[in-house]
């Protein structure tokens, strides 16, 4: 059997989060009628379960070209389109978006190898993660890695309505390793990534890619 892996960023919650379901627990046995304590604390218990569930992190072998671009999460691709990118590419380019519900594995890894060349936090809103402006309101970051190629890739965490909390740790000037962790995104949220307009785009409208696995587009030689 595969041993289930915690994030780190999930481990102080889940301790602390289970002293205090353990406090009310206690609370309930010995001071709610028998049978409504039963039903809160098996109720409590579930969500503590899915806490513990939410912040796994399954280990991930990617086995790709250095031209490719993977999916930096796990999720469904809710939007490819072609667009302006304001922030640091200024151009246009082409998006593809891959939203992750609660149920998904939050660990955000990087695309592609190369040389972290911009790291930017944005406070900013909590809209719904699918909503089209999240992308400029939401708190978000925004990432950039130079390929080998000299092509530029810009990709961008983007927290939902459930989501309070974005954690990324590369600096620029760090090497960036396709599928290797580089952030985690707390509960609903969404990933940006900002393709050349030559890039090869393989993935659809409603696939549903895994993060350092799939691969959804190629970037030209």
């Amino acid at each position: 059997m595969t041993r289930l892996r915690l994030h780190r960023e999930g481990k102080k919650i889940l301790i602390y989060t289970a002293l205090f379901f353990i406090i009310i627990s206690y609370l309930l046995v010995n001071y709610i009628p028998i049978f409504w304590s039963r039903i809160i604390i098996v109720l409590i218990w579930m969500m503590y379960i899915f806490l513990v569930w939410f912040f796994r992190n399954p280990r991930r072998y990617t086995d790709s070209h250095h031209l490719d671009i993977l999916s930096p999460v796990d999720g469904k691709v809710v939007v490819i389109k072609r667009v302006f990118e304001k922030e640091y590419l200024k151009r246009e380019v082409i998006q593809v978006s891959v939203f992750m519900s609660p149920l998904n594995v939050h660990v955000c890894r990087y695309p592609l190898s190369g040389v972290v060349k911009y790291v930017k936090y944005h406070a900013g809103k909590y809209l719904f993660a699918f909503h089209p402006k999240s992308s400029e309101l939401n708190e978000r970051t925004t990432t950039v890695v130079k390929a080998e190629n000299g092509q530029e890739i810009l990709f961008r965490q983007i927290a939902g309505a459930l989501a309070k909390r974005i954690v990324i740790y590369p600096e620029v000037g760090d090497e960036a390793e396709a599928g290797k962790e580089f952030g985690f995104i707390k509960f609903g949220s969404r990933m940006d990534v900002f393709l050349p307009l030559n890039a090869k785009i393989y993935c659809r409208l409603g696939d549903k890619p895994k993060g350092a696995i799939t691969k959804i587009a190629e970037l030209k030689a």
